[in-house]
């Protein structure tokens, strides 16, 4: 668990990031960090920080098996039921 104050970070592949922005300031009252488009940007609200990257950011990249996404590095994705990838990873020292 995280402390109140802890912030949670969590990345989104996306098509488009510049439309990610868009909807997540513009429905859900988030608001942008930085803005590095079109490959990532991350957003806040409250203790959450979205991720949302890109098909051209690092994390877009083809894994050495061809899977997508996700550069190397301490990470791994996991599908879940839905379909949808979850990245877990520990930050760079």
């Amino acid at each position: 668990m995280t402390g109140p104050n802890e912030m949670v970070n969590v990345r989104y592949m996306v098509d488009d990031v510049e439309d990610a922005i868009a909807f997540y300031t513009k429905f859900l009252d988030f608001e942008v960090l930085t803005s590095s488009g079109p490959a990532f940007a991350n957003v806040t609200r409250g203790n959450l920080r979205l991720l949302l990257s890109g098909p051209t950011s690092s994390a877009g990249r083809p894994m050495p098996d061809g899977a997508k996404p996700g550069p190397g590095g301490k990470q791994v994705l996991l599908q879940d039921p839905s379909g949808n990838v979850v990245e877990l990873f520990q930050p760079a020292v």
